[in-house]
């Protein structure tokens, strides 16, 4: 049989779009797209082709264009859309949600993607984001919306929803781990006359980890003779990072204006700086309004201005030489605050500046939540990234927050693809806030080990905090906790992270120079030593201590009794 050019070519059309579930996504008509009490007309205003879809006459935030897609439990999609501003309201947004119905007409609602304060003047905003479905349901519908204004319009085109297929392994994640946190160590032996190489073995052990791996730190516990002593050992012990959970906080230690208290943080510094623990700042401002004191909420203009510039100066002063970073706006993505009582869209910027100038040694961070555990914002701190380096600000790194929710399995497919797009900033990425949650610890214990796999196992993570582990210092309670109770009791998922950091992702290799003199172990990067065991008793004389670093190590020994 003979097929025409057009026959062939709509068999290829039909290939490339099997994929896809959104019906109509070029929006050349409103077929297949519900707009349920407001209005949807076609306009030639579009991203590509001859129409998109415009809404008007909404009268709730949650109104827009939706369709139902056919989506399946347990699968991973991605989904991208070109969305319009048509006229300008402060601080407005633009959302995409998943409506997940489940038997019994039970729904919940997910955000896919969001850019938070869209303006006209962006012109067309890509909304991107990703997600699983999260258990057997009956139907799905994905929508637009916008608020908190519903006078704001928009207009949506390119829509699209299609099935990842291509899935993260334990292997590939090993394989970056194996390339990005090891690196060769040479080893050669030399033996004097009469040495018997099969009584001859090298240890090579590693004493010190390089990466951080850290915890968020509550000064009232640390610092507390009643009681804190086990929490303190449990930190020195475990943890070469920290972050003090609150005590930095401008809204706890000047709750009332020129009431300050910066002991209890300072104490907690130094008594973790004491024992080896390098530290993180957090935060110089949060432009959450929830977050902001009442008393600061009172001022504006200059006024408000010289406070806060005054406030960053003192903090970092007071903290100059005992911190690594600072988080300096904290979740700005989700708070604009002090950008909107100034009526200055680049103040966030200003506070870079301000802070860098403080202190230039400090790195600077942003730090945000829905960039990594979910997604709906990945795309957005992108963006909000880009703009940071760009403008030179003094930006070292991007902080994502990662608290997954309750009960949701983290998935490494997920994880890396956020991760890949965050790393196209250029810039460090730090996991500032780690946390998973079940109430059976078993299953937690799994939920921690396939998150910290998947952000161990990328190559831009360069530090892993977890946001406490204690079940009595926890925001997120038992839940959440690696060890329990008084006396600190690990739980299932407490021996598990700590197998990763201390056994698995730790390097101890004995080896026999019988089997070889000239051998080499791929080690983790950090301190290490090197033993020399002949005949059963150690050669202490012959001991080496070497830190492995990026690049390979040559060890030389020459064994002689």
């Amino acid at each position: 049989m003979t097929l025409s050019v057009a026959h062939c070519l709509l068999l290829v059309l039909v290939a490339l779009t099997r994929g896809e579930l959104i019906q109509n996504g070029g929006l050349e008509s409103p077929d297949h797209w519900d707009c349920w009490g407001f209005q949807c007309q076609t306009t030639t205003d579009r991203h590509s082709g001859s129409h998109a879809l415009r809404t008007s006459g909404r009268t709730q935030y949650f109104m827009g264009p939706s369709q139902f897609v056919p989506v399946k439990t347990g699968h991973i999609y991605t989904f991208s859309a070109w969305v319009k501003l048509l006229n300008d309201h402060d601080g407005q947004s633009l959302d995409v949600e998943a409506a997940y119905t489940y038997p019994g007409n039970v729904i919940e609602y997910e955000s896919i993607a969001t850019r938070n304060n869209a303006k006209t003047s962006d012109g067309w905003i890509h909304l991107q984001g990703s997600f699983v479905v999260p258990r057997t349901l009956t139907n799905m519908r994905v929508y637009f919306q916008s608020g908190p204004s519903t006078s704001a319009n928009f207009a949506v085109d390119d829509v699209s929803l299609t099935e990842v297929t291509n899935h993260v392994t334990t292997s590939s994640l090993n394989g970056v781990i194996d390339k990005v946190r090891k690196s060769d160590i040479n080893l050669h032996v030399t033996t004097a006359s009469g040495i018997n190489k099969a009584d001859l073995k090298i240890r090579v052990v590693q004493t010190k980890k390089s990466f951080p791996f850290g915890t968020a730190v509550a000064a009232g516990k640390y610092n507390s003779n009643a009681g804190g002593g086990k929490y303190r050992d449990f930190i020195h012990k475990h943890f070469n990072w920290a972050v003090p959970e609150n005590a930095l906080k401008w809204n706890v230690f000047e709750a009332q204006r020129g009431h300050k208290n910066y002991q209890p943080a300072l104490d907690m510094i130094h008594g973790l700086k004491s024992h080896g623990i390098k530290v993180r700042g957090h935060n110089l401002v949060w432009s959450v309004p929830i977050q902001v004191q009442g008393w600061l909420k009172a001022l504006s203009g200059n006024e408000l201005r010289t406070e806060v510039k005054q406030h960053i100066e003192e903090t970092m002063t007071k903290t100059r030489g005992l911190l690594e970073h600072w988080d300096v706006n904290n979740e700005n993505l989700h708070g604009t605050w002090y950008q909107d009582t100034l009526h200055d869209p680049d103040y966030d910027l200003e506070l870079f500046r301000e802070a860098h100038h403080a202190d230039p040694n400090v790195k600077l961070f942003l730090n945000d939540f829905n960039v990594v555990a979910i997604g709906a914002s990945t795309h957005d701190y992108l963006v909000q990234g880009q703009r940071f380096k760009a403008a030179n600000v003094g930006l070292y790194g991007m902080g994502v927050q990662c608290h997954f929710n309750n009960e949701v399995e983290p998935v490494a497919t997920l994880i890396k693809q956020r991760l890949d797009i965050l790393a196209q900033v250029g810039v460090p990425i730090w996991v500032t806030e780690l946390d998973v949650m079940s109430a059976d610890e078993n299953r937690r214990a799994d939920f921690y080990e396939h998150a910290l796999r998947a952000l161990y196992g990328h190559p831009a993570v360069e530090g892993i905090l977890m946001w406490g582990f204690w079940d009595q210092s926890h925001w997120r309670g038992e839940k959440a906790a690696l060890v329990k109770g008084n006396d600190l009791q690990l739980t299932a998922a407490g021996r598990r992270v700590l197998d990763l950091y201390e056994n698995e992702w730790m390097t101890d290799m004995t080896h026999v120079v019988s089997q070889g003199d000239t051998w080499t172990v791929r080690g983790f990067h950090g301190d290490y030593e090197v033993h020399v065991i002949y005949q059963g008793r150690e050669l202490s004389s012959l001991k080496q201590t070497f830190t492995l670093g990026k690049g390979s190590h040559a060890v030389n020994i020459n064994v002689h009794t």
